[in-house]
């Protein structure tokens, strides 16, 4: 049995793997279309919430534009050190340099949600969580700058991934960590009618 079902057509907004497995673990049934418009950098000394919450809207806008009828979830997750957007890593090196940066302190990740619907109602909202790291270890951070996960991942790691080990506590959303604020996502969802519980 479903925990949810979706009950109107849903597109996800992302290629984002983790976000579609999150939202297959649930039940729901959705088609995956990435938003194929460009990502702008953040203009300088923009709120990092308000500039998530832009991307996932920009992302949204962008697939709804093409799929008309269709409700749209898009979502952008970014980590933020301080004020300062962290992006994903060109290389080995600049991923252990931005986890260096990460260790012993504590930084916040934040998705931007955003949703259309086909008659173009618009939502958007960001959800924030603390993520502390454990203190620095050259070796351990080294080796795991190289291990390949970080490269595609914006902070240079995954905490669904082997890079569990660096966080030493949280304080939020863990789904939000990966990549999707699961339960406020659902919540919307279900307040817009395109999701019921159970099986439907």
């Amino acid at each position: 049995m479903n925990i949810y079902s979706t009950i109107k057509p849903l597109i996800l907004g992302s290629g984002s793997p983790r976000r579609k497995d999150l939202l297959q673990s649930v039940g729901l049934k959705f088609v995956t279309k990435p938003a194929t418009c460009e990502e702008p950098a953040p203009m300088p000394n923009q709120d990092p919430e308000e500039y998530a919450s832009q991307m996932a809207l920009v992302k949204a806008e962008n697939v709804a534009a093409a799929n008309p009828g269709n409700y749209i979830l898009g979502s952008d997750t970014i980590v933020v050190r301080d004020q300062d957007i962290l992006g994903k890593p060109k290389d080995c090196i600049e991923a252990y340099e931005m986890l260096k940066s990460l260790c012993g302190r504590t930084h916040k990740v934040i998705s931007g949600c955003a949703f259309i619907s086909p008659d173009g109602e618009k939502l958007s909202y960001t959800v924030a969580t603390d993520v502390e790291f454990i203190d620095f270890n050259e070796t351990i951070i080294k080796a795991y700058a190289n291990c390949g996960e970080p490269d595609d991942k914006a902070g240079a790691y995954a905490i669904q991934g082997k890079g569990a080990f660096l966080v030493k506590g949280i304080s939020g959303s863990y789904t939000n960590v990966v990549g999707l604020p699961l339960a406020r996502v659902i919540e919307t969802l279900v307040q817009w009618d395109v999701v019921v519980p159970g099986d439907g």
